[in-house]
């Protein structure tokens, strides 16, 4: 990708001005094993608290992803493990759970930070341990993770053609009334349908691409991004290889924000990276540090100021203030 020196200006300055937001990472994973942390600089992994500031990422949005039981223990041990870190870097980051914290935190220079749970198995089979989980800060929650739990189907249950539980409409109820985000990532399509019929407030779907221009089971089709899109919600796009398609690379995943700003326009358009929870990244896209490259290949297609600062980071912010206050 070639700029102009005033196009690269633009994007430069685009980039420090924009409300940097990634709406999914899976770092907690490797803090919570003792493996790095977030204050100091790692050669491993995609983001700790260095390269974030580098790479112009303001609010980041932390994943809770539990495989295997005891689903609510271990999630308490993420929160603990997090918890920790925010001791231990004082001044750099900053638990936010409101749209106010967020502003606060930013203005001071902190990167604000929201928690997140990936898949309902952490209550435990009980929507009444949300109000405690959202005490401790979580604003988000993800029904399912590919599996089946006892929320709904996740998108490897798909051929069932099964939705959400009445737990699970009764989890979403609760969320609503709390002011947590639903996350629609990983559902089953007629979780996603049932998702947007009952849910009062906008959703989300963290880490999502377009299946019209990749077909992969992880991606929403066509009906879904437009679903999405006049419900208010917004799509973080995956920098997975896996959903983005063959040869993945920086311009793929600017062909997936194309594709979906055509189908719905530019307001349901965010970036989820799944940093630290791929394997692989897209060339040009190797770590937290490489998002300048995102905004410098939106001012190469032609996006208005507007529309990328909405799509680094506007966009999350809107549905986020209006869902948690």
């Amino acid at each position: 990708m070639k700029l102009t020196a005033a196009q690269e200006e633009r994007a430069q300055r685009l980039h420090r001005q924009a409300l940097g937001w990634d709406s999914h990472c899976d770092t907690l994973m490797d803090i919570t094993a003792g493996r790095r942390t977030l204050g100091q600089r790692s050669t491993g992994g995609h983001l700790d608290l260095p390269r974030l500031r580098q790479g112009g990422v303001k609010v980041q949005i932390f994943a809770i992803y539990i495989e295997s039981p005891p689903f609510l223990r271990r999630t308490l041990e993420f929160i603990s493990a997090f918890y920790r870190e925010l001791a231990e870097n004082k001044g750099k980051l900053a638990l936010a759970t409101s749209a106010a914290e967020i502003k606060e935190a930013t203005a001071r220079g902190e990167v604000a930070a929201l928690l997140s749970i990936e898949g309902g198995e952490a209550l435990e089979g009980t929507p009444a341990i949300l109000p405690c989980l959202y005490r401790l800060g979580v604003r988000a929650l993800g029904l399912t993770w590919n599996h089946r739990n006892q929320l709904a189907d996740g998108i490897a249950e798909a051929r069932t053609g099964g939705g959400l539980t009445t737990l699970g409409l009764e989890t979403v109820a609760e969320m609503n009334r709390l002011g947590m985000v639903v996350d629609v990532s990983h559902l089953s399509p007629a979780g996603f349908w049932d998702v947007l019929e009952h849910s009062r407030h906008p959703v989300i779907a963290s880490h999502s691409n377009a299946r019209g221009l990749h077909d992969h089971p992880r991606n929403l089709d066509d009906d879904q991004i437009r679903a999405l899109a006049a419900r208010g919600g917004v799509m973080g796009i995956n920098f997975a290889p896996d959903f983005l398609g063959p040869g993945a690379n920086l311009e793929t995943v600017l062909d997936h924000i194309d594709y979906i700003a055509r189908l719905a326009g530019c307001d349901c358009i965010g970036l989820g990276s799944d940093y630290d929870g791929i394997s692989a990244t897209p060339g040009g896209l190797e770590d937290v540090t490489q998002l300048s490259n995102i905004t410098r290949g939106l001012v190469a297609r032609g996006y208005s100021d507007p529309d990328i600062l909405k799509i680094l980071g506007g966009n999350f912010a809107r549905v986020f203030a209006g869902v948690i206050g």
